[in-house]
């Protein structure tokens, strides 16, 4: 009775994700029941063990405790179902590593903050890593310091949230806390030396007015670049063996994680305007400038640099192109929500913008000589929405009906770089942007959705959902939900299930990013790159389709039991089958003729010749994927001696595999580029880039004052697929990371943490190029990276000092 009525209590409050927020964790506290979570769907919040749907519920401390600084790489070591490793020697996606759930790619994972959507980065994944051709959530806005917990939905949600809920939900819950600050320093360094590292937060609760509240955070840090290149003394990818590869060992190469530097600043502000009603402001901002590196510009690879960027008296020794970014990430959302007589309201607006500026240093423009600047300014990416919620529902007892509106717009720019940084052969290792790929975009899409949950019995509960959406630039859009969940032994244990079909809308990125390069040589004109999908080249020319949403059909069904009081047990299957997947096509060149001189039998040449293009690339809905796997989640917590143990162990199996044929344009299949359209390394993205098993053990123990925390994470293999021979394939074997983080309580209020991250120093498997000199680009590369599992930085030391006041 008391734990039906606390239910009720929390959706007198509120309908929607942000609104039991703070409410429910602190009523966890004071009433000791199963962990709430909130991110059901729209209807009341219910445990764990009691929801319809597989939620994991993720406290700021258990992310904490996996060592790991950022957000991205925290939730990697938590959740096994979700991947994020570091990127390296691939532009800005370097500063942003592709994260997904599920294998499922970063455009398929919806991201809440406080149940509210969070804006797309404003990149588009183009370079060889996982998530290539896709958009995502910039992960790496938002600060561990600021989170309170973090919700992990593991189940189709489109129904109740509308595009990318696909893979699942992540809604990240802000601190509301008041009446005590926190400052934490914290800083690092691997065991080879390098990615020193440092930083430092502060968070701060204080009351407004009578009952308000108004949670700050600020943080800053400061991360310096690792180097794990090869060590390799002849060039195999441009055959070569002199005096200079022999004094140059690792090519001059730097591979490993960027300069990074990150600051920030959240808010979260509630304060009540009636006793049902308040008003509240929550979001934040963050910018991150950062430095990479692209391939040394080796002196036979390019021969002079006209003096420009070697030291006066010294001999030319080739270079090595930095590739900058200033990523600025703004998320603001403010709105009220309370009781209209028997009914829970939810009004918002939101807005949310991501932008990106490229910076290419410590290069050169051959094609101007001795007259080209040494640092470039590349042009940008800018992506914004704003958007409405209304949200409302009422409990009649066992029935909970909710419905709401969503209005959104979305914008998205392109700007063009300074004309040094493209003009003839452009900056090099990264031609700016031209005009001609400059864009600004919007498209206004409107969505309305019923629910209703009904407990017909104390044991069984029935939902459903049906969405409507509109989009300006596709068209309408219906998706629909049903759940069941029924209890046996006293809530003890539980069966759940989900039917649910799902879409994701083609990010305004994928419709109109291009990024095509004019060269001059002579008096020929030569364009290459990507065409956007509403270009006449590809949607005329080349008959490619309008890009349209991919449609989703889920299955999901488990079990939760609860043996005993300490022990929780949670399995559950999915099958996940996305049909139109948006795909980067390989590149289209001539395959017989030569531009100027086209093969007349091959219209695909003739169209390339007839717009003077040597090669492009696209994108297009092209491919169905099945994806199916099993969860597992067992949580245990028992006193032992004077102290307290826990143990978590989680486990994932995930399987993703490419059904029907994929959907080559007409033109391109009848002319023989079927094979080069989507060849078998980019499909490998989609299939093995990702472990297919992953495992998660951890075990904590308080006494005393101290705390301490073994997690050791399995990564399973990943395979790197040859683009043509599958001879030369490559399966990087399944790893143990583990970590250790051990704090100590000086007092009350002050905590020493030691952390060692990959304490046996376990790196991947060193690539077998297996005579292929592109596989490890001529030795320049020792570890794998487009199927990277979970970086090669090694071993890393980390101190941390926590002050509570």
């Amino acid at each position: 009775m008391k734990k039906e009525l606390f239910n009720k209590k929390i959706c007198a409050l509120v309908l929607s994700g942000a609104g039991a927020m703070g409410y429910a964790q602190d009523s966890i506290k004071q009433n000791k029941i199963d962990e709430v979570v909130v991110t059901t769907g729209r209807t009341k919040p219910r445990t764990i063990i009691t929801s319809a749907i597989p939620i994991d519920n993720i406290s700021a401390v258990q992310l904490k405790s996996t060592g790991q600084i950022t957000f991205d790489k925290a939730l990697t070591y938590a959740v096994p179902s979700f991947n994020s490793s570091q990127q390296t020697v691939s532009d800005a996606t370097a500063h942003f590593d592709p994260a997904d759930l599920r294998g499922l790619g970063p455009s398929r994972t919806l991201v809440l903050v406080n149940g509210k959507r969070k804006n797309q980065s404003a990149l588009i994944y183009v370079n060889d890593t996982p998530g290539k051709g896709e958009v995502g959530t910039d992960l790496k806005s938002i600060p561990s310091a600021a989170l309170q917990n973090v919700e992990v939905l593991r189940d189709g949600a489109s129904a109740q949230y509308g595009s990318d809920a696909i893979a699942g939900v992540i809604n990240i819950i802000l601190k509301n806390s008041i009446g005590k600050s926190t400052v934490n320093l914290f800083s690092g360094i691997t065991s080879k030396g390098d990615g020193f590292t440092i930083g430092a937060d502060f968070n701060t609760g204080i009351r407004v007015a009578k009952n308000g509240s108004l949670n700050l955070t600020l943080g800053y840090s400061s991360q310096n670049k690792t180097n794990r290149a090869g060590s390799v003394t002849k060039d195999e990818l441009f055959g070569v063996d002199n005096a200079w590869t022999q004094a140059h060992p690792g090519l001059g190469m730097i591979i490993g994680q960027p300069d990074t530097k990150v600051a920030n600043m959240f808010v979260n502000f509630e304060l009540p305007t009636s006793e049902t009603g308040k008003f509240y402001a929550f979001g934040g901002t963050t910018y991150r400038n950062g430095t990479s590196y692209a391939l040394y510009r080796t002196p036979y690879w390019v021969t002079s640099d006209f003096g420009l960027l070697t030291p006066k008296g010294q001999p030319y020794n080739g270079f090595q192109p930095e590739f900058k970014t200033d990523v600025y990430d703004y998320n603001l959302t403010s709105g009220w929500k309370g009781m209209f007589g028997k009914w829970s309201f939810d009004g918002s607006a939101t807005f949310g913008s991501n932008a990106v500026n490229y910076v290419v240093g410590n290069t050169i423009n051959t094609s101007l000589g001795a007259n080209s600047p040494t640092r470039f300014k590349a042009g940008g990416h800018q992506f914004s929405n704003i958007i409405g919620n209304i949200d409302i529902s009422r409990d009649f007892g066992a029935l909970v009906l909710g419905a709401g509106a969503e209005v959104r717009n979305e914008n998205y720019q392109a700007t063009a770089g300074e004309e040094a940084s493209y003009i003839g052969s452009g900056a090099e290792s990264f031609p700016g942007l031209q005009p001609q790929n400059e864009v600004n975009k919007n498209r206004q899409n409107i969505g309305a959705y019923i629910n209703a949950e009904w407990d017909i019995t104390k044991n069984l509960l029935l939902g459903g959902t049906v969405r409507y959406e509109n989009f300006s630039d596709f068209g309408n859009n219906v998706s629909w939900k049903g759940n069941a969940r029924y209890k046996l032994l006293d809530d003890k244990l539980v069966f759940r299930g989900s039917v649910s079909t799902g879409f994701r809308a083609p990010s305004l990125h994928q419709i109109y990013y291009s990024n095509v390069q004019t060269k001059i040589t002579g008096n020929t004109v030569a364009n290459q790159g990507t065409f956007n999908n509403d270009s006449q080249i590809v949607r005329s020319d080349l008959g490619v389709p309008k890009l349209n949403a991919e449609k989703a059909f889920n299955i999901t069904g488990g079990f939760a039991v609860k043996p005993f009081k300490n022990l929780t047990i949670t399995a559950d299957y999915y099958r996940i089958k996305i049909k139109d997947r948006v795909l980067f096509s390989g590149d289209i060149g001539y395959k017989t003729g030569t531009p100027g001189n086209p093969d007349i039998a091959n219209p695909v040449e003739v169209i390339l010749d007839n717009n003077k293009i040597t090669s492009l690339k696209f994108f297009t809905n092209a491919v169905n994927t099945v994806t199916q796997g099993i969860d597992f989640v067992a949580n245990y917590y028992t006193a032992i001696g004077k102290g307290r143990l826990g143990i978590i162990g989680a486990f994932n199996y995930n399987e993703t595999k490419i059904v029907d044929n994929i959907a080559v344009p007409p033109i391109l299949a009848e002319n023989g580029y079927s094979e080069n359209f989507f060849d078998r390394k980019e499909q490998s993205r989609i299939t093995s880039a990702r472990p297919k098993t992953k495992t998660i053990l951890s075990l904590s123990y308080d006494i005393s004052k101290f705390n301490f925390n073994l997690n050791n994470t399995y990564f399973g293999s990943v395979t790197w697929q040859h683009a043509t021979d599958p001879a030369k394939d490559q399966t990087f074997s399944g790893k143990v990371v583990t970590d250790i983080v051990l704090t100590y309580k000086i007092t009350q209020d002050l905590k020493v943490s030691g952390v060692v991250n990959n304490l046996f120093n376990i790196y991947p498997d060193v690539i077998d190029s297996k005579g292929d000199v592109v596989t490890d680009l001529g030795g320049r590369f020792r570890y794998p990276w487009e199927v990277n599992q979970f970086g090669f930085n090694g071993t890393t030391f980390q101190l941390n000092v926590n002050y509570t006041f």
